[in-house]
C-alpha cells in the first residue's frame, strides 16, 4: 500500500471520530488497581489475599491491543519471553518463563490442560488462538503443579473465553488491516488482516454463542534469506458454545472448537516449496454445581491434532489426541478456610511407527486460609500417578502476611513448591531416541517478595525467585534420550508497577532479571523491561505509548554448531483508540516498532520492522 493511501485512510478515521463527538458518555468510569484473582486458588480472592503476584490481562486491554496475536500481548509481561513472536505469525514461538523452557509453562483454556502430544515439545502453539474470543488471561509463575499438574513449572497462563450476552441476542464484529514489512523493505502494501464474527445471547435458562475469526499475513520471508521471498500465514478458527442452567446452582455448557492454520516456511532450501498445515479439534463440557458454601466442579475435553508437513525432506503427517478431565469440589469453612480437594484425569495418545499412549490420573487437595489478623496461607499436594513410571508428589507452600489500612495495603509473601513435567509421547516411545525408561524432570521453585498498594491507584512489587531443575530429559552419545545427571539453576528479580497518575494517565512499567545456569540459556534475555503510558486524550479518544527492551542472549548457530550473542534491541509502539459510538463502535490506529529499529529475534529469522494497522470494533 502506497504511504498517501496510509494518510487518506487515517484521515478518513479521524474525520469520522470528529464528526461524533456530540454523541459521548458525559464521563468516563475511573479505572482502579483493585483486582480479583483465581488462578492461584481456584477461589475468587482479593489481590492482597493472594501469595502471589498474579498478571492480569483484562478484556479492556485486549480491546486496546486489537490487531496482535496473543503472543505478542503475553511477551509484554514480567518474567516472560516468547521467541517468534515479533516476527510473521508463522514462525515457531517458544515460550520462556523464569529461564525456563517451553514445556515448563503450561496454558490452561477454560480450566483445561491443553498440550499437542505429537510434538516432540509437547507445547502447545499459541497461533491458535484468537484474541477475539478471549475475555481475559491469568498468568501465575513459578510451580503451580498441585493445582495443574504436569508442566507447571515456570508458569501457568490461565485462559477464559467470552461468555454469552444477557441479552436475548447480541453480535461483536471485529476487522483490522495492515502492512507487513520489515525494517529494510518499508513498502506498506496491505499484507496483513484480522477479522472475527461473533453472535451469543440468553434465552430464558438457555445461552449460546458462535464466533468465527480469520488471520492472514504475507510479504515476510520466514527466514532470513537473500531472495527474501515470501511466506504467506493464514488462521481460521470457529467456536460454537452452549448452555443451559437448570437452578440457580446448577449450569451446564458444552462446546466445540476447529482451528486451522496453514503456514509457508522455510527448511534447509528457502527455494523449495516449504508448507505446513495444522488442525486441531476439540469438544468439551463444563458443569457446575453449588451447594450452601460449597460447589462441584467439572471441566472435561477432547482434542484432536494433526498436522501435515511438506518440505525438503519429504511429506510427513503427525496425529494425537488427549483427554482431560478435572473434577473437584469447593467449600469454605468458616468463611475463612478456602478448600479443594479434586481428581485430574488425562489421556495421551499419538502415532508414531506404532501407536503411543499413556495416562496421568492425579488426585489432589490445596487450602488457602485467610485470617482476620493479616496471614494469609495456601498450601497443598499432588500425587502424580503414571502409567509408565509410576507415582510422584509435589506440594506446595505459600504464606503471605499483609498490613492493611484504609489507604491500602503492604503484602509480604513467600513460597516453596515442587513441581513436575512428564516425559512426551516423542521421548518415551519415538522412533529416534525413544525411552520408556525415562523419570519426571522435577522443579524446586523459592520465591520472596513484597506489594505495595496505596489507594487503589497505585502498586508496585518486588520479588526475588530460585529454580533448580533436576532429571532434565536429554540425549546421551547415541542420541538415547535420558534424564541428565547435571542440575540446571534459574534466578531472578521482577519488579512490577501500575500508576493511575491522573484521571487521564495511566503507568505500567516491569523489569526482569533472569539469570540461568547449567545450559547455554539461548534466547533468555538477561534483561528485559516494559513500559505502557496510556492516555484519555478526552472522553472519546486514547492514547498509548509502549517502549519495550530486550537485553542480549544467546542463540545457536546450526551452520556451525555454536552460540553467538544477540545484541539488545529497543521497540517503541503506538496505539490510538477513538468511540464513534460510546460501547458501540471504534476506531483505532495503531503503528509497531515506530523507530523501525532493525534487529534480530531468532537467529536467521525475519523479524518486522515499522508497521501500521488501522481497525474497528462494532458491538450489537
Amino acid at each position: 500500500m502506497k504511504k498517501s493511501y496510509l494518510w487518506v485512510c487515517t484521515a478518513v478515521l479521524a474525520g469520522n471520530g470528529l464528526s461524533a463527538q456530540e454523541q459521548q458518555k458525559d464521563s468516563i468510569p475511573l479505572q482502579t488497581l483493585q483486582e480479583v484473582v483465581v488462578s492461584d486458588s481456584k477461589f475468587e480472592l482479593k489481590r492482597e489475599n493472594s501469595g502471589k503476584t498474579v498478571i492480569k490481562i483484562t478484556a479492556k486491554e485486549l480491546e486496546r491491543n486489537q490487531g496482535k496475536t496473543v503472543a505478542e500481548i503475553i511477551n509484554t509481561k514480567s518474567g516472560i519471553e516468547i521467541a517468534g513472536s515479533r516476527g510473521r505469525d508463522g514462525d515457531v514461538l517458544g515460550v520462556f518463563a523464569r529461564g525456563g523452557r517451553g514445556k515448563q509453562v503450561l496454558v490452561i483454556i477454560d480450566g483445561v490442560r491443553v498440550s499437542d502430544p505429537s510434538t516432540f515439545s509437547q507445547e502447545y502453539d499459541l497461533r491458535l488462538l484468537a484474541p477475539s474470543t478471549i475475555a481475559s488471561i491469568e498468568i501465575i509463575k513459578g510451580a503451580a503443579s498441585t493445582l495443574y499438574g504436569t508442566n507447571a513449572a515456570t508458569a501457568v497462563i490461565n485462559i477464559t473465553t467470552k461468555k454469552a450476552s444477557k441479552r436475548p441476542i447480541a453480535g461483536n464484529f471485529q476487522s483490522s488491516a495492515g502492512t507487513s514489512q520489515t525494517a529494510a523493505d518499508q513498502n506498506y502494501n496491505l499484507g496483513s488482516f484480522a477479522n472475527s464474527v461473533s453472535v451469543n445471547g440468553t434465552l430464558d435458562k438457555f445461552n449460546y454463542a458462535v464466533d468465527f475469526s480469520n488471520r492472514y499475513r504475507s510479504g515476510l520471508s520466514a527466514a532470513v534469506t537473500p531472495e527474501n521471498e515470501e511466506d504467506v500465514f493464514s488462521h481460521y478458527s470457529t467456536n460454537a458454545r452452549l448452555g443451559y442452567q437448570f437452578s440457580e446452582d446448577f449450569q451446564v455448557s458444552v462446546y466445540g472448537n476447529q482451528t486451522k492454520y496453514n503456514n509457508e516456511y522455510d527448511a534447509s532450501s528457502a527455494e523449495a516449496p516449504n508448507f505446513g498445515k495444522n488442525d486441531q479439534k476439540r469438544v468439551g463440557v463444563s458443569s457446575s454445581f453449588g451447594y450452601g458454601k460449597g460447589a462441584i466442579q467439572l471441566n472435561a475435553a477432547y482434542t484432536d491434532y494433526e498436522t501435515n508437513s511438506k518440505d525438503t525432506f519429504g511429506e510427513s503427517t503427525t496425529e494425537g489426541n488427549n483427554i482431560v478431565v478435572d473434577l473437584y469440589n469447593k467449600y469454605i469453612f468458616a468463611d475463612r478456610w478456602h478448600t479443594i480437594l479434586g481428581l485430574n484425569y488425562s489421556k495421551d495418545k499419538a502415532v508414531f511407527s506404532d501407536e503411543a499412549e499413556f495416562t496421568i490420573v492425579d488426585p489432589y487437595a490445596n487450602v488457602v486460609y485467610i485470617s482476620d489478623f493479616g496471614l494469609n496461607l495456601n498450601m497443598g499436594g499432588r500425587l502424580n500417578t503414571h502409567s509408565e513410571y509410576g507415582n510422584h508428589f509435589v506440594y506446595n507452600v505459600n504464606p503471605s502476611y499483609v498490613f492493611s489500612s484504609s489507604e491500602g495495603y503492604v503484602k509480604f509473601l513467600g513460597s516453596y513448591a515442587t513441581s513436575y513435567i512428564t516425559p512426551n509421547l516423542t521421548q518415551l516411545f519415538g522412533a529416534f531416541g525413544g525411552n520408556p525408561d525415562l523419570e519426571p524432570e522435577e522443579n524446586r521453585t523459592l520465591e520472596g517478595g513484597i506489594e505495595y498498594a496505596i489507594n487503589k491507584r497505585f502498586r508496585i512489587s518486588a520479588l526475588y525467585f530460585n529454580r533448580n531443575e533436576k532429571n532434565t530429559i536429554g540425549y546421551d552419545q547415541n542420541f538415547m534420550g535420558i534424564n541428565l545427571s547435571d542440575d540446571i539453576d534459574a534466578n531472578g528479580v521482577e519488579i512490577e508497577a501500575s500508576w493511575l497518575a491522573a484521571e487521564k494517565l495511566t503507568l505500567d512499567a516491569n523489569y526482569t532479571f533472569t539469570e540461568r545456569k547449567g545450559d547455554n540459556a539461548i534466547r533468555i534475555p538477561k534483561h528485559k523491561a516494559n513500559i505502557n503510558l496510556g492516555y484519555q486524550l478526552c472522553e472519546t479518544t486514547n492514547v498509548t505509548l509502549n517502549y519495550a527492551y530486550t537485553g542480549e542472549r544467546f542463540d545457536t548457530d546450526f551452520s556451525t554448531f555454536t552460540d553467538v550473542v544477540l545484541e539488545s534491541f529497543s521497540l517503541v509502539n503506538l496505539y490510538l483508540g477513538h468511540e464513534v459510538i460510546p460501547d458501540k463502535l471504534n476506531f483505532f490506529l495503531s503503528a509497531e516498532n515506530l523507530l523501525n529499529e532493525d534487529y534480530t529475534e531468532i537467529l536467521g529469522f525475519t523479524t518486522r520492522g515499522r508497521n501500521f494497522r488501522i481497525g474497528m470494533n462494532l458491538n450489537l
